[in-house]
């Protein structure tokens, strides 16, 4: 697949090389920044050409005669969608993503579409992480949350404590524990080191535990993995920009809300804006306005600012004031890393985030959606079945019959409007939606092949 990247910065980096070093594909990075060019290609096999990406002069060096998909991801929207436009007009490029941060784009749908504003699917990591944020705060305990089957399915990633129900006990024992709820445990972590569950397997206190159920049963089965904390109530955001402020948006007819700007013409704004949230003008690495505002009564502190410095400096220190929980956005991996060892219980990565609702839309085969995990080392996604027992190496076959990759299960399948939680003996049917997990990415490409087609199909 010949792909073309627009832009060079957080998003664009990481999805050249999720793209370059994952799939065969033939990846060409554009930007005006030849530094920053420079430092990609010294780490990965890809071109890049240096222009503005919306002249076809540009995309035309980059190969937009013959691309497959034009992903354009710069900081600007305008630019974004004219690139989609003019790689459509004259090289009628098949595929068209751009990144629109702007909502009212987002509002009125029906400007996309080739005989008009030619992009075939946006994205907006604003809305992304705020919505991801919005589902985190639902459930207190967890680490990660991701929906599957339309929101019919949640997997759940959450450390097992030593007060848990199932802590001490092999999995096995979740069937007497919860007799009538299914789940299946799709991957156990253990002093980073990834566990291959069975019914055998002991679940241990602080063991990185991600199940798979039905949104409904979710919070039965976190309970017996710890014993859960009091739901949340009162909630502070450090950032007043296009993430904090929508957010605050979205919480503040559930929750208590305080929203800390340290610009004031956008805490005016905001103040007029939001309804029921304290907006503050101020920085949040203010220890005497966070003991003011009361920091050691909040449930959750999140630094959603755009400077990752200021980010991780307010959350420790909202932490070490008392603050219940504290999340962060952090952009830079190396600094994701570093958090995951110290006293900030979550780091959000905005573009692992955004490149989880990409990828799936790249891969090859059925892919319908794909979440990064654990820092994008793992990874679980919904992929379609197709073929019959003849033509395909899935269809017709038991679970336990399948060779998988090493480190992958299979969680559940979407079977027209029902969910099955996957077992040994499951036969998967033509048109399933199979949930899988991976703990290793680098088998992502076994997965396409064990799902792809035979000719005897067509």
């Amino acid at each position: 697949m010949k792909i073309i990247i627009l832009g060079v910065g957080q998003v664009g980096s990481s999805l050249a090389t999720v793209l370059a070093g994952e799939m065969q594909n033939s990846v060409t990075v554009v930007d005006t920044d030849a530094a920053a060019l420079g430092r990609l290609q010294d780490r990965l096999d890809i071109r890049t050409v240096q222009g503005y990406g919306a002249q076809p002069s540009v995309l035309s060096e980059a190969g937009a005669a013959d691309a497959d998909v034009l992903i354009a991801v710069t900081s600007s929207d305008e630019t974004n969608m004219l690139a989609c436009q003019v790689a459509w007009t004259l090289y009628r490029t098949p595929t068209k993503i751009a990144r629109i941060r702007a909502t009212d784009f987002h509002d009125h749908p029906a400007l996309f579409d080739n005989s008009a504003i030619p992009v075939d699917y946006m994205i907006s990591p604003e809305r992304l992480i705020k919505d991801y944020i919005a589902r985190l705060i639902e459930y207190p305990d967890a680490l990660q949350v991701h929906d599957f089957a339309g929101g019919k399915l949640r997997l759940i990633g959450m450390r097992a404590d030593a007060d848990g129900p199932l802590v001490g006990h092999p999995i096995r024992y979740l069937a007497e524990l919860l007799p009538d709820v299914e789940v299946r445990v799709a991957a156990i972590f253990r002093h980073d080191a990834s566990l291959h569950p069975d019914g055998s397997t002991v679940i241990e206190a602080d063991d990185e535990v991600f199940f798979l159920s039905s949104s409904e049963n979710i919070r039965k089965v976190m309970s017996v993995m710890r014993r859960l904390d009091r739901p949340y109530k009162r909630i502070m955001i450090a950032g007043g920009g296009n993430i904090g402020g929508a957010l605050a948006k979205v919480l503040e007819s559930r929750y208590q809300v305080k929203l800390i700007s340290n610009n004031t013409e956008k805490a005016r704004k905001l103040s007029a804006e939001l309804d029921h949230t304290v907006v503050l003008t101020g920085s949040a690495t203010d220890s005497d306005l966070l003991v003011e505002e009361n920091i050691e009564d909040m449930d959750v502190f999140l630094a959603l600012t755009n400077d990752d410095e200021d980010n991780i400096l307010s959350a420790m220190l909202a932490k070490r004031l008392g603050a219940r929980k504290v999340m962060c956005i952090v952009n830079r991996s190396e600094y994701v890393d570093l958090i995951h060892m110290g006293t900030i219980d979550i780091a959000l990565s905005p573009h692992n985030i955004t490149i989880g609702s990409l990828i799936g839309r790249l891969r090859r085969g059925d892919v319908v959606s794909v979440h990064s995990l654990r820092r994008g080392a793992a990874e679980s996604m919904e992929i379609i079945a197709r073929g019959d027992s003849k033509t395909s190496r899935i269809v017709g076959r038991r679970v336990d019959a399948l060779t998988l990759p090493p480190g992958t299960t299979i969680g559940a399948i979407l079977r027209e409007d029902a969910v099955l939680i996957a077992h040994h003996d499951t036969v998967i049917e033509a048109d399933d939606h199979v949930i899988l997990f991976l703990t290793d990415k680098r088998h992502v490409r076994d997965i396409e092949q064990l799902f792809a087609v035979g000719f005897g199909f067509f």
